[in-house]
Formats: structure tokens, sequence, C-alpha cells
């Protein structure tokens, strides 16, 4: 089974920088996507930023510029590096996977049917 586990949430003022990794574990689907979602109280989950295992990459227009992620197939490991952080930033951020066999990605939480727990990312002005 499947499972994603996320680390580096935490609290910052506004400026900061926050580093994100999430670890999967039994994952090992070919031509595939992981990638971040976040929510904020009272508010949808909306794509933050994807990558295909070919290196590919999305990002929601929010983050361009100040967010980056990575991967490392090796270690079935994606990173989100968060930089300029704003308070608008202020969500749980989650960890998500695809299944195999995908030519593209895109930021639609549907396209991915594993999830993490979560990890909150707090940002004060």
């Amino acid at each position: 089974q499947v499972q994603l586990v996320e680390s580096g949430g935490g609290s910052v003022q506004a400026g900061g920088s926050l580093r994100l990794s999430c670890a999967a574990s039994s994952y090992t689907y070919d031509r595939r996507g992981m990638g971040w979602f976040r929510q904020a109280p009272g508010k949808e989950r909306e794509g933050v930023a994807v990558i295909h295992s070919t290196g590919s990459t999305l990002y929601a227009d929010s983050v361009k510029g100040r967010f980056t992620i990575s991967q490392d197939n090796e270690k079935n490991t994606v990173y989100l590096q968060m930089n300029n952080l704003k308070p608008e930033d202020t969500a749980m951020y989650y960890c998500a996977a695809t299944n195999g066999g995908r030519r593209t990605i895109r930021l639609m939480a549907p396209d991915f049917p594993f999830w993490g727990q979560g990890t909150q990312v707090t940002v004060s002005s």
C-alpha cells in the first residue's frame, strides 16, 4: 500500500522560507506524478505544484517565482522549497501521488489517488 509521509512544516514570519519533504513508500509506478496541494480553513483544497517523474512541473500562479518543486526518484521523495512566504500561504499542505502510466500531469486533486496526512504551514505578518 502506498504511503506518503510529509515533514518540514512550521511557523515562520512573512518573507521567510520553509522546505517541505514527502517520502513515498511502496510506490513503484513509472511515468507518475507527485505534488503538493494545500487547504486553508474555510477554503477548498487547491493545487500548489506538481512534478512528473520525467521532471516536468506545474505551478499555481500564486506561487510561481516563490516555490520550487523537486524530486529524488531514487529516494521516492518530493520536495517543496517555499521562499518569500506570505500570510496567505498559511494552510495545511498535503503531498499527493498519481498512479503510473501518466503522460502528463495536472494540478487537479482527482488525478491523485494517494495522499499524505498533511503538514501545517503558518506564516505570520
